[in-house]
C-alpha cells in the first residue's frame, strides 16, 4: 500500500518511493513465479494529475521456476516497468469507467499488489526454460539430455514389425535385402 496523503491533489506534485517489501502471496504462473515472502524492490514515482495519481517506475523481484523442457528448478529475475493511473474517488475518470477498467485510490491509499500481479502474469513466460538451449528429456528413458552421454539414443522397433525384422537379417549380420539387390545387379550385368 502506498499512502498518497503527503503527495496532495495539486496536479504536478510528485514524490518518489524507493523501498523493499515482501510478497504476501505467490505472484506468477504455474511454472514460474515470485515466491511468497520474497523481497520486491520498488523504485516508483507518484505524480498527482487532475484525475488521480499516475504511478510509474520499476518493480524487481527474484523468481523461482521449473523448466518446461527438463523439469529442473531454476531461478531468475522479474523486472517490470509500470505506468498506471489510480483514479481519485468521485473523479470523472472513476465515474465514467467500469470497476475493472481503472484502479482506484481508496482512503488515500494505493494498493499496488493487483497491478504487479497483472503485470507479472503478462511478463512471465508461459513455458519457462532454464536456458535457451535446453534440450529437455529423452522421450524414451526420461534422462536429462544435458547430462546424458554423447550420442544418447534408443533403437525403437515397432512391435508389429518385430517378427518381420528377424526374417530380413541374415545370420551373418548381412541385410538380406541388400544381398538380393546386389545379386540382381550382377545378374543383369552378365546378361548384357
Amino acid at each position: 500500500m502506498l499512502d498518497t496523503r503527503k503527495l496532495g491533489r495539486r496536479p504536478g506534485s510528485m514524490t518518489t518511493v524507493t523501498r523493499t517489501v515482501s510478497t504476501p502471496t505467490r505472484i506468477g504462473l504455474d511454472l514460474i513465479a515470485v515466491p511468497e515472502g520474497a523481497d520486491v524492490n520498488l523504485d516508483l514515482r507518484l505524480e498527482s494529475v487532475s484525475e488521480g495519481v499516475l504511478v510509474t517506475g520499476t518493480v524487481r523481484a527474484a523468481t523461482t521456476g521449473e523448466c518446461s523442457r527438463c523439469l529442473e528448478p531454476f531461478g531468475g529475475e522479474l523486472d517490470l516497468y509500470l505506468t498506471e493511473l489510480f483514479a481519485y474517488p468521485n473523479s470523472l475518470t472513476e465515474e465514467t469507467t467500469d470497476e475493472d477498467e481503472v484502479y482506484r485510490i481508496v482512503d488515500e491509499l494505493i494498493d499496488l499488489e493487483p497491478v504487479v500481479v497483472d503485470a507479472a502474469g503478462l511478463e512471465l513466460p508461459l513455458q519457462p526454460l532454464c536456458s535457451e538451449d535446453c534440450q529437455g528429456l529423452c522421450p524414451e528413458c526420461g534422462v536429462r539430455l544435458a547430462i546424458a552421454e554423447s550420442g544418447h539414443g534408443h533403437e525403437i522397433l515397432d512391435p508389429r514389425w518385430a517378427a518381420l525384422a528377424g526374417k530380413l537379417v541374415d545370420t551373418d549380420g548381412v541385410d538380406a535385402d541388400a544381398e538380393s539387390s546386389t545379386s540382381r545387379v550382377n545378374t543383369e550385368a552378365e546378361e548384357k
